[in-house]
C-alpha cells in the first residue's frame, strides 16, 4: 500500500490515548513511505495524525469541502495549510470520491457521525465489488467494541454474511492492524451479487 486514508475526530475526544494513537499512526505512516490522505483538517484527530505524519518527513494529501475553507474552531483555521498538497473540492460527496479514489486502503479512528459514516461506506463500496481495497479500525482503548458488537449482531440476525463481517479489520495497535491490511484478499463479489440478487 503506498497510499492510505484516515477518517477520524475533528475533536481530540477527552482521553490523551486517542491524540497519541493519532501520532503515533502518522508517524508510522511516514516511517513506511506511506502517503497519508485524510479530510484536511488541522483540528482534532484530524490534525494531530496529518501534523505527525509531517513532522517525522511524510507526505500528507488533505481534500477539504469549499464549505469549511475558511473556518475557525477555537480559534484555530479548519483547514490545514500546511500540507504537502491541498485540494478544495465543492462537496462531502466530492470530498469522499476524491480520498478513495487516492487511497490503497482505509483506517478509521475514533470520530463521530461523520467517521462511522465514512467507515460505513468504504465498507459497503467493498461489500458490492465497487473496490477491493481494504478497511480497517483502528480500535484504540476499546472504542470500537460496540459497533464491532453490532456487526455481529447483524450476523446473527441474517443480514449481514460472515464473509462480509470478515472485510472490517480491526486491531488496537497500528502496526498490526497495517499487517492485517497488507495481507487483505478479498472475497470475489460478482458471485454473490449473482447469488443474492441485490442488484
Amino acid at each position: 500500500m503506498k497510499s492510505i486514508c484516515v477518517f477520524c475526530g475533528s475533536n481530540a475526544g477527552n482521553q490523551p490515548i486517542f491524540r497519541a494513537e493519532a501520532e503515533k499512526l502518522g508517524r508510522l505512516l511516514a516511517a513506511r513511505g506511506i502517503q497519508l490522505v485524510y479530510g484536511g483538517g488541522n483540528v482534532g484527530l484530524m490534525g494531530a495524525v496529518a501534523d505527525a505524519c509531517l513532522a517525522a518527513g511524510g507526505t500528507v494529501i488533505g481534500i477539504i469541502p469549499q464549505a469549511l475553507v475558511g473556518k475557525e474552531v477555537a480559534g484555530r483555521p479548519v483547514d490545514h495549510r500546511a500540507l504537502t498538497r491541498l485540494e478544495i473540492v465543492d462537496s462531502m460527496h466530492t470530498r469522499k470520491a476524491r480520498m478513495a479514489e487516492l487511497a490503497d486502503g482505509f483506517i478509521a479512528m475514533p470520530g463521530g457521525f461523520g467517521t462511522f459514516e465514512e467507515y460505513c461506506e468504504v465498507l459497503t463500496w467493498g461489500q458490492l465489488g465497487f473496490h477491493v481495497k481494504p478497511v480497517g479500525l483502528l480500535n484504540v482503548g476499546g472504542f470500537y467494541d460496540p459497533l464491532l458488537a453490532m456487526f455481529d449482531q447483524a450476523v446473527a440476525a441474517g443480514f449481514l454474511r460472515e464473509q462480509n463481517r470478515a472485510m472490517a479489520l480491526c486491531d488496537s495497535d497500528s502496526e498490526a492492524l497495517l499487517g492485517a491490511m497488507a495481507s487483505y484478499r478479498p472475497e470475489a463479489v460478482s458471485k454473490w451479487l449473482k447469488e443474492e440478487r441485490q442488484l
